[in-house]
């Protein structure tokens, strides 16, 4: 089996499945990766076929030692903190200086999670089922440090639990798929369940579709104790008819929307994060125009993490029934942070 392989994906559901013959595993919050293994060369992929291999050489060292001699496993790189998985210092490490890769390595080095196996030798393992998939990688998984086989389970209560549980250490939710499923790639085959709140945020700015027509996303911000505008992230995922009306809705608050705008240091900035362009995907253009912040978007999110929208949010609703200055991190759900020691706990031999 050789690169690049494209991940078996899940499809959302709002409960946890209840159905014979499922397993389930967290839901991890890091970078998806298939790692190829041939002897001394491991290649670590992501899911939309960019190579992370520079980036994480600590993580291929550990694979080095921990995988079988030729392989190809499906995981996520993480970055385990004493208050759960940091999904910030995870971004951190994708620098261009090799001198910054370095360092970072070091000082935030990152962890990988096991949960398929998907060649062993010279077997393709993709039309097994999971569960002989599973029992082969819990078996030939080596115990190194910071190399870590997914917690299972087939019981939906204790799944159920992990949902509720785990939520403040970062997790995304639960997964479950089906003992007897091969192994399909770019497909959504299995099930997730992630966590879903909506809040009240300010429209500050968009960013246009990248076709340049309509609006991509809006970004968002909530009011801090101190009266400033933070800002939280973005919503998008809208249709082509939908982008271009919002175009339309917002177009009377572009008038002057720089006089007194709290961002407007932030115009013409090459910050990945404001403006400028993505770390991540460098064709991509962040490039935000800004918008008076008067008009307020209920918006459905996950979960935040360091003040901000760990994901992209979905918009609901306009509310012009609702003053901007009563949009704060108050509303905000705080989940406090689980205890990972019994996630990362040794497997037993």
């Amino acid at each position: 089996m050789l690169p690049p392989v494209r991940p078996m994906l899940a499809k959302a559901v709002r409960e946890v499945p209840r159905e014979p013959g499922l397993v389930y595993e967290p839901k991890w919050d890091g970078f998806r990766c298939v790692v190829f293994r041939d002897g001394d060369e491991v290649e670590l992929g992501s899911r939309n076929d960019r190579p992370l291999t520079r980036y994480f050489p600590e993580v291929a060292a550990l694979l080095a030692e921990g995988l079988p001699e030729r392989c190809v496993v499906d995981g996520e790189i993480v970055v385990v903190t004493p208050s759960g998985l940091s999904f910030d210092l995870l971004q951190l490490r994708l620098h261009p200086a090799a001198s910054r890769v370095r360092k970072l390595a070091a000082e935030t080095p990152a962890a990988f999670v096991a949960f398929d196996l998907l060649a062993l030798g010279d077997r393709d393992l993709t039309t097994a089922p999971f569960g002989e998939r599973r029992r082969l990688l819990a078996h030939v998984l080596r115990d190194t440090p910071g190399l870590y086989l997914t917690p299972a389970t087939d019981d939906p209560d204790v799944a159920q639990d992990w949902f509720t549980r785990f939520e403040g250490a970062g997790f995304d939710g639960v997964v479950a798929k089906r003992t007897d499923l091969p192994y399909e790639q770019d497909r959504r085959v299995m099930w997730k369940v992630k966590h879903e709140r909506t809040a009240d945020c300010v429209v500050a700015g968009f960013r246009r579709h990248k076709d340049g027509a309509g609006v991509g996303s809006l970004m968002l911000g909530l009011y801090d104790e101190a009266g400033a505008l933070r800002h939280v992230g973005v919503a998008s995922s809208f249709s082509a008819d939908r982008r271009q009306g919002l175009l339309a809705e917002l177009a009377p608050l572009r008038a002057h929307a720089l006089d007194g705008h709290p961002w407007r240091e932030w115009a013409g900035a090459d910050d990945g994060a404001r403006g400028g362009q993505s770390r991540w995907a460098p064709a991509k253009s962040l490039t935000w125009e800004p918008l008076r912040p008067e008009l307020v978007a209920e918006v459905r999110y996950e979960h935040v993490q360091a003040m901000r929208f760990r994901h992209t949010a979905r918009l609901v609703r306009f509310r012009p029934d609702r003053a901007p200055g009563s949009c704060t991190f108050a509303q905000l759900e705080e989940v406090p942070p689980a205890e990972l020691t019994e996630v990362f706990r040794r497997r037993p031999r």
